[in-house]
């Protein structure tokens, strides 16, 4: 089969490797029909995090077929349609009963990787995989995308505003104009905010998170950034903010921003040393956050949402490439050429 791999720093390709077998009971071995290229890879990409030359990439978004289901499998069959979500919780411990699969107590491997691929052995399959009623061929394309977010950016964007508790009326800062946060944005406005502020420098980017439901945007950043948030909220700030980034800058602005007693959900793939918990002591500020409830989300809300056609996360994907055209992809994303790289099988 074919898979990506990073080759060196910048640098996507192609290699030919042997197709995945089931190696545990639990283990689900899956056709690829669409995957796509997440901010999170890009750190990796960049050499920021260290990544050995021929290594697999850490694609972990899909769509796929069943192809073969190890021995303890029996919700899924060769042949179903399935999102398969980048976190693998059991659906049985008491983080997975309490919502929080991304944070499974029994599976230390619960993250997925290589899926920038033909194949892929997906493994606690039992739980974690989500079914897709018919075939791809019944879905029209724009369709799929939106269902290729529900593998990650879409439940992440949603885990952000459901751990900040946003609430109807609420007034709402959304820090990162990436798919995450793009998707953070649908999810406020699901949950009934009145004022949604995002953070867009990008004027694709601005005009996709106004459609979504953004009603106003700050550019700046850093103290400025600061100010005029604080300016759209009457001075008091926001009763939650969604931080969809991960960097210090972008941590160290949702903290500032939201009122005493206000939750700042934070699921940006943490990139900071140390961060000053004094000040939040003062003000009353929780922080929570982590891995998305993906499989969670996506049986509860999420999955009838994007069918019955009340959300269109899928607008996140601006570009289309083959597998053979990963490198490309990838650069693509980086030079913010596209806000999200979507990938045909």
């Amino acid at each position: 089969m074919k898979e990506a791999v990073f080759a060196k720093p910048g640098e996507m390709e192609i290699k030919d490797t042997e197709i995945p077998t089931i190696q545990q009971p639990g283990d689900v071995i899956l056709k690829i029909v669409r995957t796509c290229v997440c901010g999170s890879d890009l750190w990796n990409y960049r050499g920021i995090n260290e990544v050995k030359p021929g290594e697999e990439n850490s694609g972990h978004e899909a769509l796929a077929i069943v192809e073969s289901v190890g021995s303890d499998v029996t919700t899924v069959q060769p042949g179903d349609f399935v999102i398969a979500p980048f976190t693998h919780g059991c659906g049985h411990c008491a983080a997975c009963l309490a919502g929080f699969d991304g944070s499974c107590l029994n599976h230390q491997d619960n993250f997925s990787a290589g899926v920038q691929a033909e194949y892929v052995r997906f493994q606690h399959g039992q739980w974690a995989l989500v079914k897709v009623p018919g075939k791809p061929e019944d879905y029209s394309e724009p369709m799929l995308k939106s269902l290729l977010t529900l593998a990650d950016v879409m439940a992440t964007g949603y885990h952000a505003a459901q751990v900040a508790n946003v609430s109807k009326g609420d007034t709402v800062v959304v820090m990162g104009d990436g798919a995450v946060g793009l998707c953070a944005i649908i999810a406020a406005k699901m949950k009934g905010a009145k004022k949604i502020i995002s953070t867009s420098r990008h004027e694709d980017r601005r005009a996709l998170a106004e459609e979504f439901g953004a009603t106003d945007n700050v550019a700046s950043r850093g103290d400025d950034a600061i100010k005029e948030i604080m300016d759209l909220t009457n001075g008091q700030g926001a009763d939650a903010v969604l931080e969809c980034v991960g960097t210090e800058q972008s941590t160290d602005t949702a903290l500032q921003v939201g009122r005493p007693g206000s939750v700042v959900g934070r699921v940006g793939l943490p990139h900071t040393a140390s961060q000053d918990m004094t000040g939040l002591f003062y003000r009353n500020l929780q922080v929570a956050g982590g891995p998305a409830s993906v499989t969670t989300y996506d049986k509860r809300e999420l999955l009838k949402a994007v069918l019955d056609g009340e959300i269109n996360p899928g607008k996140v994907f601006t570009k289309t490439y083959s597998l053979s055209e990963i490198d490309q992809a990838y650069k693509d994303m980086d030079d913010r050429k596209t806000i999200k790289s979507y990938v045909v099988m």
